[in-house]
Parts: structure tokens; sequence; C-alpha cells
């Protein structure tokens, strides 16, 4: 149910309220959990701005209605086949009101997954953290800012790795790790990531909790990455992820 209203020109009816870009029913498409039917609720708005962001209107230009809690969970209820929810933005961390949520879906009895990009850290009860950590390459330099302005770069830059807001989800929570390939050379900075996780972390981060995922919103650009991030998986020893959902119904909206 995407919406046209500009959610950072509008205020919440009432506190409690969160802005969301769409809310619907699919199959998990990425990650450990690919494949499982779920209920997705995508918030808007995001801290930083990655230039190949998959979810333009919840950062780049964010859009969606203000609506409360009870109303987003009378919506999910209404899709009975599914016992797993994904909280997704955006970042739907930078609000607090998030919480209340997640809150309440466990008190209703569903698996939640929170898709985040590990900058900021909320005390929820959150079943798995899907944290995807920002490379260089997602920095919108002047040359691939969507916008063309270059205005965000230095502040994507400087705040897209925050290793004590990733270092205590990692901690608090099941996690996996989720890094968006773009090519070979993300690699080095993929692996330092995880040594300076590790190295920061009381829990253990296995190979197997590292997950890379080719870069690509359509099946056609999907088509140039796939095999090459696959081998990195395999060259590597990381596991590889599909973006299921673009392979069955490319950039199809609500899927």
């Amino acid at each position: 149910m995407p919406v046209n209203a500009e959610v950072e020109e509008t205020e919440p009816d009432t506190d409690g309220d969160l802005p969301i870009n769409e809310l619907f029913y699919s199959l998990q498409g990425e990650g450990t959990l690919a494949g499982v039917p779920t209920v997705f609720i995508r918030t808007s708005g995001c801290n930083l701005r990655c230039w190949f962001c998959d979810s333009y209107h919840t950062s780049w230009e964010p859009t969606g209605a203000w609506r409360d809690v009870d109303s987003i969970l009378e919506e999910v209820h209404s899709h009975k086949q599914a016992t797993h929810v994904v909280l997704t933005g955006g970042e739907p961390l930078i609000h607090e009101e998030s919480v209340a949520l997640i809150e309440q879906l466990t008190a209703d009895g569903y698996h939640t997954t929170v898709e985040t990009n590990g900058t900021i850290y909320r005390d929820a009860p959150i079943d798995l953290a899907s944290i995807s950590p920002k490379l260089a390459s997602s920095t919108p330099t002047p040359d691939r800012d969507p916008k063309g302005d270059g205005e965000w770069e230095g502040q994507h830059e400087q705040d897209r790795i925050d290793m004590e807001a990733l270092s205590q989800l990692i901690d608090d929570y099941e996690t996996q790790l989720k890094f968006v390939v773009t090519g070979e050379e993300d690699m080095q900075e993929i692996t330092d990531v995880v040594d300076r996780i590790r190295a920061t972390t009381t829990t253990t981060v296995a190979d197997d909790d590292v997950l890379l995922m080719p870069e690509g919103m359509t099946r056609e650009q999907l088509d140039g990455t796939r095999s090459e991030v696959a081998e990195l998986a395999m060259e590597y020893g990381y596991r590889y992820t599909p973006r299921l959902h673009v392979d069955l119904w490319n950039d199809a909206p609500g899927t």
C-alpha cells in the first residue's frame, strides 16, 4: 500500500505513529529465511543514502502515511498464512515507535526480523537482526548520486559504520551480517569490517553468519553480478544469499 505523502513534511497524527511506506505479504527474498512467507512492514526515512538503494522512496524521497500501531497490526493479522514479519525501511530503527510495534508483534506470536544498516541500537524483542553494514562502494559520490548534487556524500561516508551499535546488536540478538557486493573490490573491506566486529564482540561471528548478496534491483542487473558474487562467497568461505524476490518478480512493487 504505497502512498504519496511526503513524510518529512508531515507530522504524525498522534504520538506512537509510524511513517509506513508500504505493507505487503510476500516471500522473504534474502538471507537465511529466504523463501519463507512473510509480511513486510516498510517504514519511511533513513539516516544514510546508498546510491543503489532499492527503496528510493524511503530514503532519497521519503513517502508514506503516518499510521498507529493498532492499524498496522490489524493489516498484519489479515495475512493469516504468515507467522513471520519483517520490519524494514529505510532504516526502521531511527523510529522509537518501532520498539512498541516489535513488542506487540512478539506478544501476538510473530517471528520478527528487523532489517537495519547497523548504525542504531534499540532494546526490543527482535528475533533476527538482519544487519547490512554499508561499504565504501555505497557512498553517493557526485558521479553516482541519484539526485546529482553530492549533498549526502560526506554524511553518508561519516555515518555508514558505527562499530559500537554494530557490536551491541550482535551481542544482544541473533544476527546475520548481509553485505551488498558490487564487485571483488569490496571483499577486502568486508573482511576488515568482519575482523573489527569479531574484535569488539563477545559473540562468535562465524563465516556462516556473513552473507554476500549481489547488488541489483532487476533481473537484468543481477544477471551481471550473481555469478561473480557466488564465486566470491565460495572463495572466502562466506554464505551467498540470493535476491529471490527479484528473480521471481523482477522489480515489481510490493514484492
